[in-house]
């Protein structure tokens, strides 16, 4: 009983910190780079980011997982039936959204970065006058 009190309170904690004190990391350390250039960038152009990095890992995926089933043959689900095909490529489909969804392995975050870092040298500093 006491474990899962406290479990829920470090839960309710880690939650009311403020995301934009979180500094991004990379590879289990702190970005100040891609901090920066998270300033440059509007938030929509960060989700676009975020939606479009996390799709490129689904289809990454998704090639990854048809070509592991690709030999399996016999009986069930992944056997060798006539309408096997079609079933596995949206078994297959599901389940790479899924595993991107769920944080999946990495190629995400590197994109995502990427993307940031690019839009963020393309957009011109904001000067005093301007402001």
């Amino acid at each position: 009983m006491q474990s899962q009190i406290d479990g829920s309170l470090i839960a309710s904690a880690y939650r009311s910190i403020p995301r934009k004190a979180m500094m991004p990391m990379l590879n289990g350390r702190p970005d100040p780079q891609l901090e920066q250039a998270l300033q440059k960038v509007s938030p929509q152009a960060v989700q676009k980011a975020k939606a479009t990095s996390q799709d490129f890992e689904a289809m990454f995926l998704n090639s990854m997982f048809s070509q592991m089933t690709t030999g399996l043959k016999g009986e069930g689900p992944f056997g060798d039936t006539p309408g096997t095909g079609v079933w596995r490529s949206m078994l297959t489909e599901q389940y790479s959204k899924s595993f991107a969804k769920a944080g999946g392995v990495g190629v995400s975050d590197a994109v995502f970065r990427t993307l940031i870092m690019q839009q963020a040298n393309q957009t011109k500093p904001i000067t005093k006058e301007a402001a």
